[in-house]
């Protein structure tokens, strides 16, 4: 049986939705190398030691990196299973891609800071702004499974459960890191790459 013109329609719409936040992920994530400098104006074997002094901007960009990507993934998952959109869900999607984009900013902090006093403040502002694109992202699925006529009929209800006990563990993770930051702004930072790494493994659904 051909898939009804309503059912096209859908289709379609979910699929624009989709490409438009992907193209908004690669440049933000795009966006965090040139968070890295290249030295200049050094004198005669300094290069070595120039790099090694920007370990601050290597770490910002791996765990931005990751985290976007993982943001990324799991945003592919869910719309795996999404079959059509509607007005809220294009809005909660957009408060998502808005933490997205801004992440590049508290990424040039940490780069900039770390290593200094107010470094600590630096990674508080990072690890907020993951906490609120956490939270964006639990508003988004929160509202797709409470609305199932937005999922494919033949959607795993086992998998869209696994999904939501998963997602749940992302601001918990962003809160535990702005505790770290406290004490120590690196094993903030290095909390964060691990919670990338946690959401990166594959699970059984």
């Amino acid at each position: 049986m051909e898939p009804s013109r309503s059912s096209r329609s859908d289709e379609k719409e979910t699929g624009r939705l989709e490409a438009f936040s992907d193209g908004v992920f690669a440049i933000a994530i795009t966006l965090l190398i040139l968070e890295i400098q290249v030295p200049k104006g050094l004198e005669l074997g300094r290069l070595t030691p120039a790099l090694l002094q920007l370990w601050p901007a290597y770490l910002a960009f791996l765990t931005s990196f990751a985290t976007i990507g993982i943001i990324w993934i799991n945003h592919h998952q869910m719309f795996e299973l999404l079959r059509r959109s509607n007005q809220t869900l294009l809005l909660l999607n957009l408060l998502l891609l808005l933490g997205v984009t801004f992440l590049p900013y508290p990424t040039q902090l940490v780069a900039e800071y770390m290593g200094h006093p107010d470094e600590s403040v630096a990674v508080l502002v990072y690890t907020a702004t993951l906490l609120l694109i956490g939270v964006f992202f639990n508003l988004l699925w929160r509202y797709i499974t409470l609305n199932p006529n937005l999922l494919h009929s033949n959607a795993d209800h086992e998998t869209v459960d696994a999904l939501s006990r998963d997602f749940r563990f992302g601001p918990l993770f962003n809160l535990a890191a702005m505790a770290v930051a406290y004490f120590s702004a690196t094993g903030s930072l290095l909390l964060i790459l691990g919670a990338a790494v946690f959401f990166a493994l594959p699970r059984k659904r």
